[in-house]
């Protein structure tokens, strides 16, 4: 159970490239949190119920409604393109990804702590 049980995660979904570019600039501030999140996937059901229980910003791309910025993720990330999707953004960079059933909001916590 994540240690801020109770919290509940702000989701910005992004939609555009201008939107993208300022989650990689923010990185350089403090740890950026990008989730890739299917609308027609169980298994991204589940995570975005763990990626709910954080108690910070969540920016959410949805696949469906912005596929070009998914691939910009992985254009600038070199992480290949899964869904559902946690990267974790530092100095522009990507430190951390999990997907699939590895998304738990105590993995993500932990490896927010770890880059902060």
């Amino acid at each position: 159970m994540s240690e801020q049980a109770g919290q509940t995660a702000q989701f910005n979904a992004l939609e555009d490239a201008q939107s993208l570019e300022q989650m990689f600039q923010l990185s350089n501030d403090r740890p950026v949190i990008l989730f890739k999140h299917s609308l027609t996937c169980p298994i991204s059901s589940a995570a975005y119920q763990e990626m709910s229980q954080l108690a910070s910003e969540v920016a959410l791309i949805v696949v469906q409604r912005a596929r070009d910025l998914s691939s910009e993720v992985e254009s600038r990330t070199g992480i290949r393109h899964e869904s559902p999707q946690a990267i974790i953004l530092r100095h522009g960079q990507a430190v951390w990804n999990a997907s699939h059933w590895r998304i738990t909001a105590e993995a993500v916590e932990r490896a927010v702590r770890e880059n902060d």
